[in-house]
């Protein structure tokens, strides 16, 4: 009784399932209603079509497009029926840990554009990771610069020398929120008292220093760098996208050095170490899961941790003693087989009130990826993740070591999986076969050793012939090969763990504006229908290898965005095409289907409602994502479709864009200070075509219905076959949906659309109404 009490205070992590039955109820009756308004459709489509004309065709698409919603409300109930969450304890690390070790991190933070993803904003992020609260020995910080930029390794330089106070004064005071640019900007975090005169001496000194890192870093212009000889000579003639490896340590075992010492006693600061991998124009690059390839090899040979975590440039450590909560799932299980991975959900800093660009996904996270959580596991996300390096290798769980690697490899066996460094070769048997909490790679007198070693694994030309982008590491083929990657972890038999301590692991920076945020999305949907179009796709992972159906079916819900698209297209033109067209699809007021529409209309979006007000938002945050997902669904997820059917007819290439972060600063604003930083604004991008032309379409339609009322109003009884009020709603619904677009109409600068758009969107519209009118 005794030894299982202790079991029981000495437990890590706890999963625990959160109760759901007044949504299960409200989940069945939303699908009872939607299968109601099908069989009324079928039982009224032989009339449609005993009338002919464009009845008949208007009541078939209907049909296809209410049958797909059905189909995608039954997937997002398949996610959502069994939430669980994962407390953790990481007070009780120590008391597990007998002899107190820890396993060693490998921490990854990419970025690939200096304009884009500006060096402060990597910068901060690196900071925020190098004092994490976990033993500095057994930390290693490694920055991916997909864009070569002397500018970002000198940042990175500079705040290397930061970091040596930075670190030991967030260990002596407690600091809370150790990114510098939001602790200094809040003036919060600190566990000492602000009227202790030595911590405001301290604070202010660090303050001061910080403003110089800042100065130095935001001057650094790249050719005035790469001019510089020394430490850059290398960027010297280098192409971001020709260009040979280039690794800079910029900080390395600095135990012997008195003034690294930091307050927890640890005498030593994480390492930090830059690197530039091999780009050729001949040579196939495979944006960032090429860019988390290298950089896995390189820790590989260089430190060789067995656990990797990686984040986005924007991404900060809000929360210091994540890896501590990590480590409380990765260890906390009595098989590993239950924590592949540790996945923290995406949340965002500095939001803009009730989330105008629907983007800050809380909803999602919080109602399907719990939900996910409780099934094989939550998905991969690309950032805020702890992965096993051993299952990154491809190593499948204990239970299934008949598959793939076996306990004891072959040096031939590691050397066609691994490629040729026999450097690699080695470190890969010791993760594979080795001990969890071994020393990670000790100290050499020739440090020189290791970068040539880790320069031949991070060649352009390194992975042909190898496992590399396949069996192991990052999968290639998609450009969300965070996701795909995830299916190959969950279909070799691993589960996975959500991490959501308090307050929350990472925080990233939400795109703002209409372009940031329709790039995202459709950089998201491109990859997600690569993912089911390919060899990947989760129904053939869950009947040839060991994908649960459920998780199967879960990682349809996001696969299927850009399939969406052209149902939910077809389905918003059917309201102006009934409206200028004379026709309906639509049951009439008078006609009992209508009870049916109206039950479902109402249901849907108080359901909708409902999960908001539950996870503590507005009213407003509602609206806007409701509205948001009409927009990015005729926008972002259909440019994604017909970009990936082109791919498909091998007519073009999918282009990975890179997303824009927004600098960050400690100040309040600036002349520089968007007026209004919450409205949509606009560029050439063909993404805002669709739209635009929906939205004038809209407005033409409820224009033609209402002088066809007026107009018609001396003519008798209108035509029973004629619209009727659910298609003159369904119109004005449109309008209200794409108003940021009716308001960029009338606008103009970056708020307005430009008339290039305006002028192919009314090109569009005019052959619709063209088409809709012709008899």
């Amino acid at each position: 009784m005794a030894s299982a009490k202790t079991k029981l205070q000495l437990q890590l992590q706890e999963r625990v399932p959160l109760p759901r039955t007044a949504w299960k109820l409200a989940d069945l009756a939303v699908l009872f209603l939607l299968l109601a308004l099908l069989a009324h459709r079928v039982s009224s489509l032989m009339v449609a079509v005993g009338g002919g004309g464009g009845a008949a065709w208007c009541c078939v698409a209907a049909l296809i497009c209410e049958a797909w919603f059905t189909v995608v409300w039954l997937l997002n109930m398949n996610a959502k029926w069994n939430p669980v969450r994962f407390d953790t304890h990481p007070e009780r690390l120590a008391e597990r840990m007998s002899d107190g070790e820890l396993p060693a991190v490998d921490m990854f933070v990419t970025t690939a554009d200096p304009k884009l993803e500006p060096p402060l904003v990597t910068v901060n992020t690196v900071l925020s990771l190098l004092a994490l609260d976990y033993p500095a020995g057994k930390l290693s910080c490694y920055v991916s610069d997909d864009g070569c930029s002397a500018a970002t390794c000198y940042a990175l330089r500079e705040a290397a020398e930061f970091a040596k106070l930075w670190v030991p004064f967030c260990m002596k005071h407690g600091v809370k929120v150790r990114a510098p640019f939001v602790y200094f900007s809040e003036r919060g975090g600190a566990a000492a008292d602000d009227d202790d005169a030595e911590f405001l001496r301290a604070w202010t000194s660090m303050k001061n220093e910080y403003e110089e890192l800042v100065r130095r870093i935001e001057n650094a212009e790249e050719s005035l760098v790469r001019r510089g000889d020394g430490e850059f000579a290398e960027f010297v003639g280098a192409d971001r996208r020709n260009h040979p490896t280039i690794i800079k340590v910029l900080m390395w075992d600095n135990s012997s050095n008195d003034d690294s010492k930091n307050a927890a006693g640890d005498g030593i600061i994480p390492s930090l170490i830059y690197v530039s991998r091999e780009k050729r124009p001949t040579q196939h690059h495979y944006f960032k899961a090429g860019a988390m390839n290298v950089l896995t090899r390189v820790s590989g040979v260089v430190t060789n941790a067995p656990i990797m975590l990686n984040v986005d440039c924007d991404m900060f450590a809000n929360n210091p003693q994540v890896a501590l909560h990590a480590m409380c799932l990765l260890l906390g299980f009595d098989d590993e087989l239950h924590s592949g991975f540790v996945q923290a959900p995406q949340k965002f800093y500095g939001g803009l009130k009730d989330d105008p660009f629907g983007n800050q996904m809380q909803v999602i996270y919080e109602k399907v990826g719990f939900g996910v959580a409780g099934l094989q596991g939550i998905f991969y996300g690309g950032t805020g993740c702890f992965h096993r390096r051993k299952v990154i290798y491809g190593v499948p769980p204990d239970s299934t070591t008949t598959i793939g690697i076996k306990d004891s490899p072959s040096y031939k066996e590691l050397h066609k999986k691994f490629g040729s460094s026999k450097e690699l070769i080695e470190s890969a048997r010791s993760i594979i076969s080795g001990d969890m909490f071994r020393t990670p790679t000790e100290v050499v007198a020739d440090l020189t050793s290791l970068i040539e070693a880790a320069k031949q694994v991070s060649a352009c030309s390194y992975e042909t012939g190898t496992s590399w982008g396949q069996e192991v590491g990052w999968v290639y083929g998609s450009m969300t090969e965070d996701v795909l990657t995830g299916q190959r972890i969950h279909a070799a038999g691993w589960r996975t763990a959500l991490l959501n301590p308090d307050p929350p692991a990472f925080l990233g920076g939400a795109p703002t504006g209409g372009p940031g945020s329709l790039t995202q999305y459709k950089r998201w949907a491109t990859g997600l229908l690569e993912i089911l179009l390919s060899r990947h796709n989760p129904f053939l992972l869950a009947a040839f290898k060991r994908l649960d159906l459920r998780q199967c079916v879960a990682y349809l819900v996001i696969d299927v965005w850009a399939i969406r698209a052209p149902f939910e297209l077809c389905y918003a033109l059917l309201g102006p095409y009934c409206v200028i067209a004379n026709h309906s699809f639509l049951p009439k007021a008078s006609e009992p289907g209508f009870v049916i529409l109206l039950a479902l209309f109402l249901g849907y979006n108080v359901y909708n409602l409902g999960e908001y007000k539950d996870c503590r938002l507005s009213v407003r945050a509602w609206w806007n994502n409701h509205r948001m997902q009409r927009i990015v669904s005729s926008s972002a997820w259909l440019l994604a479709f017909l970009t990936v059917v082109l791919k498909t007819l091998g007519l073009s290439e999918t282009v990975f864009e890179v997303t824009r972060k927004e600098q960050q600063s400690t100040s309040d604003g600036g002349a520089d200070a968007v007026a209004d930083p919450g409205r949509f604004t606009f560029d050439s991008s063909p993404v805002f075509i669709p739209p635009t032309a929906l939205t004038m379409l809209s407005i033409v339609a409820v224009v033609f219905g209402a002088w066809r009322l007026v107009a018609g109003e001396g003519e008798g009884v209108p035509s029973p076959s004629g619209p009727g009020v659910g298609e003159f709603v369904c119109c004005g619904w449109l309008v209200l949906c794409f108003w940021p677009f009716v308001r960029g109409l009338v606008s103009k600068g970056s708020y307005g659309i430009p008339w290039n758009v305006r002028l192919k969107a009314a090109l569009l519209v005019a052959a619709f109404v063209h088409l809709s009118t012709w008899k």
